[in-house]
């Protein structure tokens, strides 16, 4: 009797903006215990609105505390909130315009903890700021495509990486994994992980463009393998780039996938590379993900 296949949803483990595609059920939300990594991992408007929102609730609530004081603050209407509310913003920032002033134990008691927590704050958002200005970023560019066609008479796994920075990344080293599904005998699906031979996995200087290519032979993941199959078992070829950044001598890392419908068979890619009349090589990076039949 033939096994049945159990369909799973076609989905990516890397979605294309780079983070994972993946949901986590009953586990409990750790971003929030973990502030500090939170605010890194933001995007920067998230973070400069979240930045902005504490700094506003934190002066409004030293305002009420003003209030609660009574006349505390000279040349201060009393009662209004404004007026102690850009008080409190003048004492948190050390700004000191001198039109307004403590002039009660209780306030000077609120100044001197608004301002220490100020100093705190400042130091905070500025150590935060320049975390994530320093934090390594790889500028590299992988092709929207994966294509398998013969080389040297072998069917080979092909996929393109690029350099968009004008400097050098040392020491490259690129992995391929591949991902799919598959039944056990108990009839329980996993996705088993298989590493994926190169016939080049390290680069000790990668300024330009890369072809990642890998032969599909007896000892590959993918030999045998058809299209119908890739897409049936919804497998998936991860790609992980690591180098140290000869600017900033910092490790970068970057990562790409393709699913079954964006890996493309008997095709090939341009040629992008190329000289200029002084002699000077050339690489177009306007056709970079541009494919051609096999013959074309």
């Amino acid at each position: 009797m033939k096994k049945t296949r159990r369909k799973t949803p076609k989905t990516r483990i890397i979605n294309r903006d780079g983070g994972f595609n993946v949901v986590r059920i009953g586990a409990s939300n750790y971003r929030w215990r973990d502030p500090y990594h939170l605010l890194l991992t933001l995007c920067w408007y998230k973070t400069l609105a979240l930045i902005g929102f504490g700094y506003i609730l934190a002066n409004a609530l030293f305002a009420l505390a003003y209030l609660a004081g009574g006349d505390g603050i000279e040349n201060a209407r009393p009662g209004h909130f404004f007026d102690a509310f850009f008080f409190s913003v003048q004492t948190m920032a050390s700004i000191g315009y001198g039109a307004m002033y403590p002039k009660t134990v209780y306030t000077n008691i609120l100044v001197t903890i608004e301002s220490l927590l100020g100093l705190m704050g400042l130091a905070m958002a500025t150590g935060l700021m320049f975390a994530r200005f320093s934090l390594p970023k790889a500028r590299v560019m992988f092709s929207r495509i994966a294509v398998i066609t013969p080389h040297n008479d072998i069917p080979t796994l092909m996929l393109r990486v690029a350099n968009e920075r004008q400097n050098w990344i040392l020491e490259a080293q690129v992995r391929v994994t591949l991902v799919r599904s598959e039944i056990s005998k108990e009839g329980e699906v996993m996705r088993r992980f298989y590493d994926v031979s190169l016939l080049r996995s390290h680069s000790p200087l990668f300024a330009l463009s890369w072809t990642i290519m890998h032969p599909i032979n007896e000892s590959s993941p993918l030999y045998g393998v058809s299209p119908e199959e890739m897409l049936e078992d919804d497998m998936e070829v991860l790609v992980t780039l690591t180098g140290l950044d000869e600017t900033v001598s910092q490790t970068i890392h970057a990562r790409h996938s393709y699913v079954g419908e964006e890996i493309l068979w008997n095709m090939r890619f341009v040629n992008i590379l190329s000289k200029t009349p002084e002699g000077k090589r050339s690489i177009d990076y306007s056709r970079f993900h541009d494919v051609i039949p096999i013959g074309g």
